[in-house]
């Protein structure tokens, strides 16, 4: 991966914020088009994405401290590994992992409720977290969530300095 040393903090970060709002327009479309009912962990992962890629521009915009902005979006990029991890698994376990919807909301499911009240078209929860109404070669949205989150997260650290102890070059 010596492509990474030679890309540099700046267009790193600037592949990681477009790859991430990117994917949730890519989210949206596909949602509208197969008109797809997303749950409150498809729209928490949605919600991380924008985080991600929000802090992935402002890092690419202020770049001296591109370690320290790669490391905050290895914890989002953390956090929703783990969201879909626990998706995927309810998706492929429905007998043995609670549906979300069926139990006393959380913190997710509230935060999530309260945004879909704030701004529906982009955080309305309307489906069920264990059900895999879409796929694409045999992997549901929670699969591919769970690998672009590991992608994001391993790009990050790798800007960060954490995989080779550099840290991409050293000019912005």
């Amino acid at each position: 991966m010596q492509w990474l040393d030679r890309l540099g903090p700046r267009p790193g970060l600037l592949i990681l914020g477009v790859g991430a709002w990117g994917l949730v327009g890519a989210g949206l479309v596909i949602q509208e088009i197969d008109r797809l009912n997303p749950c409150s962990l498809c729209i928490f992962q949605r919600l991380l994405y924008l985080l991600l890629g929000g802090l992935a521009l402002l890092g690419a915009a202020l770049p001296r401290g591109h370690k320290a902005w790669s490391l905050g979006i290895a914890g989002i990029a953390l956090a929703g590994f783990l969201t879909a991890l626990y998706q995927t698994l309810m998706q492929a376990f429905p007998s043995i992992i609670d549906e979300c919807s069926y139990t006393d909301p959380g913190p997710i499911e509230r935060l999530v409720d309260w945004l879909g009240m704030q701004y529906p078209p982009l955080f309305m929860a309307t489906g069920f977290c264990g059900s895999k109404e879409w796929e694409f070669l045999g992997l549901s949205m929670a699969n591919w969530s769970l690998a672009c989150f590991a992608a994001f997260g391993v790009l990050a650290l790798w800007l960060a300095g954490g995989l080779t102890g550099g840290g991409g070059r050293k000019s912005a």
